[in-house]
């Protein structure tokens, strides 16, 4: 037995996973807050988002081992960018891999969702695509990419699971969009025309919002952190010390 980063085939299996039961928890939430509180809408945001920061705190325990817990194509993308600079992080085939995985769990956690509480998959028509929702997107994605990175760099990484879940919880409030800082769960929340759902033609500009606040949030990190890429290896969590097999 040696320890040394797990094969791209499982980080990939954790990624698809782990995308797709954030995604079952932030839209299966929404569902069952619609039910519980159908006139408050406040209390049905509060149960939505008190849901999302426990369950992506567990998420991140869990699987960030196995593959750093990026569960976020714009995490992985800095992750990539930084690394060039150093040798360390993704990967180009790693990047392609995570992206297309988070993607598909993304989706595939929308219908288990819908599933769970037999309610139909289908397109959601809720627009949000406005300029308050699009800035919103932007100040949450360069927040979230500042936080993971900054905690990397300065060797906190073990706070990472309660910080991250801790700043999705009050970005859900201090944001316009609800921050969704996530493209590939931007994607998955199509399939659910429910509190959380996105119609198609707000996607766009919402994951056009979400890589200008990852440009922002490396930018910041450059500047406040100019050892970040050489920690690119530790980002959501380490995940090249896991002691396997293959």
């Amino acid at each position: 037995m040696t320890s040394h980063q797990p094969p791209l085939w499982r980080r990939a299996v954790a990624e698809l996973l782990g995308t797709g039961l954030l995604v079952s928890i932030v839209v299966g939430s929404g569902i069952a807050a619609q039910q519980l509180s159908p006139n408050d809408v406040g209390l049905q945001l509060l149960q939505n988002s008190t849901a999302t920061v426990l369950g992506l705190t567990v998420l991140i325990l869990i699987l960030g081992p196995v593959s750093g817990a990026h569960f976020n194509p714009v995490v992985s993308l800095v992750d990539w960018v930084l690394g060039r600079r150093s040798g360390t992080g993704l990967t180009l085939p790693d990047l392609g891999t995570y992206l297309v995985a988070q993607t598909v769990g993304a989706i595939g956690g929308s219908v288990v969702a819908n599933a769970m509480f037999e309610v139909g998959t289908s397109i959601s028509v809720t627009d949000r695509a406005t300029t308050g929702h699009l800035l919103g997107e932007v100040v949450a994605t360069a927040g979230l990419v500042l936080l993971i990175f900054a905690l990397a760099a300065t060797n906190r990484g073990v706070l990472a699971a309660p910080a991250v879940g801790a700043y999705i919880g009050a970005a859900y409030w201090f944001t316009s969009s609800t921050s969704f800082a996530n493209p590939a769960v931007t994607v998955g929340r199509i399939f659910s025309d429910t509190f959380a759902g996105i119609a198609p033609a707000s996607v766009p500009g919402f994951v056009a919002a979400q890589l200008i606040g990852a440009a922002v949030g490396l930018g910041l990190l450059v500047v406040l952190f100019p050892s970040a890429a050489r920690s690119a290896d530790d980002v959501v969590l380490a995940h090249s010390s896991v002691t396997t097999t293959s």
